[in-house]
């Protein structure tokens, strides 16, 4: 069976360093191929976070559905 993808949004934020540890620790790795994407480094995915839904960051997108996990930072800060 193939994997899901799921998408970790952040901006390397204290928050969003946080969320990446406990949050990516719990996600079953035999069910979820993870794709971890900083924000602040890579604004040209900015968009690509917007289309999904997230308005801040850390955000975890699965199956098209943005999670917004805390609050570290706004999409709009990070642009």
């Amino acid at each position: 069976m193939p994997k899901e993808k799921a998408i970790f949004y952040h901006a390397g934020c204290p928050v969003c360093v946080d969320a990446e540890i406990e949050i990516l620790s719990a996600l079953d790795r035999d069910r979820f191929e993870v794709e971890v994407v900083h924000l602040a480094e890579a604004k040209e995915r900015i968009a690509e976070a917007e289309g999904y839904g997230v308005k801040s960051v850390p955000a975890l997108v699965i199956k098209g559905k943005p999670y917004h996990i805390n609050f570290g930072a706004s999409i709009d800060d990070l642009k």
